[in-house]
């Protein structure tokens, strides 16, 4: 029998006011994505209003960069104290990737094909079939391996015996395997892709896509056998091999057009993005400042004529009104505040961290991950997160997100360790200065860093030079 009854409890826990939840808000916005969050509440708050329409410019801040420069001491602004509770965005705001429930039964399939059509790269959509397909853990990790050396045109860029080379002593793999999971790579969308050469390529897609046309055999044969003579534009050549009419080239010429010679082409479409430097970092009498861009401060204010109706009005109806707006208003003014001076903290730590970089250039670049400046600064390392995503410095080296500056690391034969940006920058300055005539293959590049104490694995060398845009030894090679 349950009995009924009333119990107290005493327990602790978080909660999230308004005004913090607006300031972490506000903190995970852009530059611009700022501008249209002030303008909005400008234009739905009465009281709120700019303080001057002439914003500054980077004269203005350059000025205001001297008058710091005999300051000895940084910025004492401290980070608010309620920045340091950790939210859940979720909590707060519904996921902008949340499909919202519609009598369509195929809002959810359209959404995921919208998504994986039309912002990945070609990288990340084959990764996502392989991790839908039915293979096994063996097989996704050869295949995850063997998409690391697919270029953006979606050809694989290094032999099929390198790469089971690679892998045949930790993974304990016969090179059929690795054929094997190639060919499956190959039926993968879009078609075409993983293929070694052009003629690969487009018999890849005439075998998937064309195969009940009644010209395909033709077209077979003219790829496997006399793609040569397409290339030279020999039609005599080919009709005289195909013993086909000039009618029948005609349609032949126009099926073999409509194969891609390029299928990766189509993930690498870029939208142009507009970057507004939320710091600007200068280096003055040997020493190096940091100021915030004027431009992006939105130096707002609480309207006076709203305030002084406040004190001498009696209508309660405009008494509350006043009062929610001007409390709005003030909470808003303080998160723009707060989000200004963590923005600054964050930007002073980061230079004084990479001190070496803003020296001496990429290379020099040390290790730094989140939790770094997190225990530095004394707030949570979602705090951290969210100032250096999509905030960006204007440094004398360029326009970098200030997530730029935090990378893994490796470990140097010394006990040291050296940063991912800076591995990447050496194999950069090592290729540069490389003879055309006999380019340094990756093994040759592992070798070299190895031999400056750097432990590197060959297939990460490979992963760093592709992802700056930079084309294997076989491709760099100049023939005198």
């Amino acid at each position: 029998m349950i009995k009924q009854g009333l119990n107290i409890k005493l327990g602790q826990s978080l909660s999230m006011t308004p005004q913090l939840q607006q300031a972490i808000r506000l903190l995970q916005l852009s530059s611009v994505e700022l501008e249209q969050e002030v303008q909005e509440i400008l234009d739905t708050n009465p009281l709120l209003e700019r303080q001057d329409e002439n914003s500054q410019t980077e004269e203005a801040i350059n000025e205001n960069v001297n008058k710091k420069t005999d300051d000895k001491e940084a910025p004492n602004d401290a980070i608010p104290e309620d920045l340091n509770i950790d939210a859940n965005w979720d909590d707060i705001y519904d996921p902008e990737w949340k499909v919202s429930n519609t009598d369509s039964s195929n809002s959810t399939s359209d959404y995921i094909e919208t998504m994986h059509s039309s912002s990945q790269g070609l990288h990340e959509h084959l990764l996502w079939q392989v991790d839908l397909g039915n293979l096994s853990d063996l097989d996704k990790e050869i295949a995850r391996l063997i998409i690391d050396y697919i270029d953006d045109d979606g050809y694989l860029t290094e032999p099929l015996e390198q790469i089971h080379d690679s892998l045949k002593d930790s993974l304990f793999i016969e090179f059929d395997e690795v054929e094997a999971v190639l060919t499956y790579i190959q039926h993968l969308s879009p078609s075409g892709v993983g293929a070694r050469s052009l003629d690969e390529c487009l018999l890849l897609q005439l075998n998937q896509n064309h195969k009940t046309h009644p010209l395909y055999k033709k077209a077979n044969r003219l790829l496997e056998k006399n793609l040569d003579l397409l290339k030279k534009r020999d039609y005599t050549g080919i009709k005289r091999a195909l013993r086909v009419t000039n009618s029948v080239l005609d349609e032949l010429i126009q099926l073999i057009r409509t194969l891609e010679p390029k299928p990766g082409i189509f993930f690498n479409t870029s939208t142009t993005d507009y970057i507004v430097p939320d710091v600007y970092v200068r280096k003055i009498k040997g020493q190096w400042k940091i100021a915030l861009n004027g431009r992006t401060q939105q130096e707002l204010k609480v309207n006076d004529f709203y305030v002084d109706m406040l004190n001498n009005t009696n209508q309660k109806e405009t008494t509350k009104y006043i009062k929610e707006n001007l409390q709005q208003a003030r909470w808003f003014i303080t998160s723009l505040e707060n989000r200004n001076n963590t923005i600054l903290k964050v930007a002073h730590a980061i230079v004084e961290r990479q001190f070496a970089f803003f020296q001496y250039g990429e290379e020099a670049m040390k290790p730094l991950i989140l939790s770094d400046l997190a225990t530095q600064l004394d707030v949570h390392e979602s705090t951290i997160s969210r100032v250096t995503t999509r905030k960006f410095m204007h440094t004398p080296r360029g326009v970098f997100e200030f997530k730029y500056f935090f990378s893994s690391h490796v470990n140097t034969d010394t006990g040291g360790e050296c940063s991912a940006t800076a591995i990447r920058a050496m194999i950069k300055n090592l290729i540069n200065k490389e003879d055309p005539a006999k380019p340094l293959s990756d093994n040759k590049l592992t070798n070299l860093l190895n031999q400056q104490g750097i432990k590197v694995a060959r297939r990460t060398v490979a992963k760093y030079r592709e992802a700056q845009a930079i084309p294997s030894s076989h491709d760099r090679k100049v023939f005198a």
